[in-house]
């Protein structure tokens, strides 16, 4: 699988890091702790982008840990690694290195010495296949796959136009690109089944972010890549949704909107 990612790529994993992190699942990461052994632990994360997982999960695990990050961007990769955390939840050493590939070639092997294998945001770029070969790939030891997409998503003031949009941005997430069916908000079901096939239990928790005026930025962002994502896949609304687009700007302006967006972290266990 290769991506081309939009130049400013890096500045929104940075701004949505904050919201990322406030959304993770917690008593997830609680489980993990209780699965892990006790001595040195080896963690694989897979799509670590700029490193938000490992920052946010390093520090809540004790003893001497290495991270070994996988992406395909290889200045996503250079940030990660000069930003990860150095001391663990008891002080230990926290040491990294950084693998440039491709995921959906991962196999068992790749992963031979991981105590634990993570990942954010990842599972709806893939398709049913990737998932399939990436489960594999991981099964048999705790997997906690972070913050993908369910195609839920709550404004607040409502809108009439906001269901249709929603329904386009979602066919856009399960778009087809160089052959490739993405899996979109149908992905955590899909991997859920996978890892079923494997005779492995899945825990599934909701992991929304909840976004205010606090998080303006974030929203002005999200609403303009949302919205453009279903003209995108259907054209026929950009006329129509002029307004709405001028409506929910203001609103957003004035302090007014509140946007929740849904997610699922799930955990899988060994």
């Amino acid at each position: 699988m290769s991506v081309d990612l939009p130049a400013d790529f890096a500045d929104w994993l940075a701004l949505r890091e904050p919201a990322d992190g406030a959304a993770r699942r917690a008593d997830l990461a609680d489980a993990v702790r209780r699965r892990l052994p006790a001595g040195p632990l080896t963690v694989h994360d897979l799509g670590s982008g700029t490193g938000s997982m490992a920052r946010w999960l390093a520090p809540r695990l004790p003893g001497p840990q290495h991270w070994v990050l996988h992406d395909q961007d290889a200045d996503l990769l250079a940030r990660a690694a000069a930003t990860m955390p150095r001391a663990a939840a008891d002080g230990s050493p926290v040491t990294v290195e950084t693998r440039r590939g491709d995921l959906t070639r991962l196999t068992a092997g790749d992963l031979a010495d991981a105590t634990l294998v993570t990942a954010s945001a990842l599972l709806d770029m893939l398709t049913v296949e990737e998932v399939d070969r990436l489960v594999a790939a991981c099964a048999g030891r705790p997997t906690l796959l972070a913050l993908s997409v369910t195609g839920g998503v709550a404004l607040d003031p409502a809108d009439p136009l906001d269901a249709e949009i929603a329904a386009a941005f979602n066919d856009h997430q399960r778009r087809t690109v160089g052959g490739r069916t993405l899996l979109g908000p149908d992905a955590v079901e899909a991997a859920a089944a996978a890892f079923a096939r494997h005779g492995v239990d899945v825990d599934i928790q909701p992991s929304p972010w909840r976004l205010g005026e606090d998080q303006a930025a974030l929203v002005a962002e999200w609403f303009t890549g949302w919205l453009g994502a279903a003209h995108e896949q259907r054209p026929e609304l950009v006329e129509p949704t002029r307004e709405y687009a001028e409506r929910r700007r203001a609103q957003l302006t004035a302090g007014e909107l509140r946007v929740l967006v849904d997610h699922r972290d799930l955990l899988a266990g060994a």
